[in-house]
């Protein structure tokens, strides 16, 4: 019986663990959304059993409008039922809530990003002015003489002068040393 790799063996390990953390994922995403179901059938049966409780209470009501208070027991009994229904109406939020709270669970939100504008170049025909600033004769860091050119900055401002436009170009001589 040949020796099987090690190498070989941890490559199957790694494999094997990457399945089971995939189907781990399925197994926790599907549970998440059946509870987000749940959630929400509670929060329909809740919604059911308040308005059950408020037919109910308009039928006594209007059953005592009909045929005149009966007794005292009625006057009771309609009370009850009043606030039977206040507070089934009460759990129905409850449940209507939690049921929000669990869906949100199981949706994603993908945060957003905003778009970056990118700027086009003024058009050539337009005239340009310089302005020109000069860079340091010194290094700002360490005061030394010896300072190499680089690229400018050239920032392009538009300016509008009543009735004419022109680009304004800045242009930041920069050193290094």
């Amino acid at each position: 019986m040949p020796a099987s790799d090690p190498s070989d063996e941890l490559l199957q390990l790694h494999a094997e663990l990457a399945a089971a953390r995939e189907r781990a994922d399925r197994i926790q995403a599907h549970a998440l959304e059946a509870e987000a179901e749940l959630a929400k059938v509670r929060a329909v049966n809740a919604d059911l059993l308040a308005r059950n409780a408020h037919l109910e209470l308009m039928n006594e009501k209007m059953r005592r409008d009909k045929y005149g208070v009966r007794s005292e027991r009625s006057r009771r009994l309609l009370e009850q039922l009043e606030i039977a229904f206040e507070d089934l109406e009460a759990d129905a939020c409850v449940a209507e809530i939690e049921g929000e709270i669990a869906a949100a669970k199981t949706t994603s939100v993908v945060a957003f990003t905003r778009k970056r504008t990118t700027r086009r170049d003024f058009p050539a025909d337009l005239p340009r002015e310089d302005v020109i600033i000069p860079a340091g004769q010194q290094c700002p860091c360490c005061g030394s003489d010896d300072l190499g050119r680089l690229p400018p900055d050239i920032t392009e401002t538009l300016e509008k002068v009543p009735a004419r436009y022109k680009v304004i170009r800045t242009i930041r001589e920069k050193v290094s040393c």
